[in-house]
């Protein structure tokens, strides 16, 4: 019979390829965590804008500003009143210098701007907003623009698949990737594993050193896909200073977390996954 070839597992390449695709898996998950946060951002954007009647009071106007600030849809210090000078000297500065001169009164109202909170930036709850706010005596009218309402709507429904589709993908070439790299680099060891179940080993001890080294190498890679994706983030927020309010630390540590823990379980089930297929194959099979 021919002598096996014995070769000591190159386990650098192991390291470098899971934490590479590890890395990847991060940096997909903090692009869909700050996305997210980003359309959060961009629906509390949209301005709501409560016109007054003529006859109102600033008692009444303080009024306002406190039901929206204890209404449930109202997102918190995001009201700004202007009035209807303010608003002319607004159009002026839009429209030119023929807003002004036009021969007629200020046709405009006093109103209060605000925003309201991401969950209601909904077309049939933006519906309710405006009706609650219409029952106030001294509201005139609630304004809004609802395409922009309804494209966020329809736009975050396509997102949302794409992003599940995506990330689905993601995972099983991962998978794939990191089963295929710990094959091969236990494909030397594979005489080795045999032998010691031909002389009388038991399955568990001779995958015990192999799931052992496995979890430690998967938890180093894990650590080095995170100072990845730190060193990444450290260097976004250098350059884009403005970035830092929209940061979602929380989803941030759940990324990075996922990464921890998807690091050595992976490399754990494919390293026991590969030792038990060099097991069950017979001698002959393994040259």
């Amino acid at each position: 019979m021919k002598k096996p070839p014995v070769h000591k597992p190159n386990y650098f390449y192991t390291i470098v390829s899971v934490t590479l695709v590890l890395f990847l898996l991060g940096l997909f998950g903090l692009l869909v965590v700050q996305g997210q946060q980003m359309i959060k951002m961009i629906r509390e954007q949209v301005d709501v804008i409560v016109e007054l009647k003529e006859e109102s009071t600033p008692d009444q106007l303080d009024s306002l500003k406190t039901y929206l600030n204890q209404s449930a849809y109202s997102k918190p210090n995001s009201t700004e009143f202007i009035n209807k000078e303010q608003g002319a000297a607004l159009m002026q500065k839009e429209f030119g210098q023929d807003f002004g001169k036009l021969d007629m009164a200020n046709p405009l109202y006093d109103v209060l701007v605000f925003h309201v909170k991401s969950d209601w930036m909904q077309t049939d709850s933006m519906s309710l907003v405006r009706e609650d706010l219409k029952t106030l005596p001294y509201v005139n009218d609630v304004f809004y623009q609802e395409s922009v309402t309804e494209s966020i709507a329809q736009n975050l429904n396509k997102i949302s698949v794409w992003v599940l589709g995506l990330g689905l993908f993601f995972i099983i070439v991962a998978i794939a990737l990191i089963l295929n790299t710990v094959r091969l680099a236990l494909y030397a060891n594979r005489f080795l594993i045999k032998n010691m179940e031909l002389v009388g080993a038991s399955w568990g001890f001779i995958s015990r050193p192999y799931l052992s080294r496995s979890f430690w190498q998967g938890l180093l890679c894990s650590l080095l896909a995170i100072t990845g994706l730190t060193s990444l983030l450290y260097f976004v927020f250098q350059n884009v200073p403005d970035i830092q309010s929209a940061i979602n630390l929380t989803g941030v540590a759940i990324v990075f977390g996922v990464i921890l823990i998807l690091g050595f379980t992976i490399m754990v089930f494919s390293t026991y996954y590969v030792v038990k297929k060099y097991l069950r194959m017979r001698v002959d099979d393994m040259y």
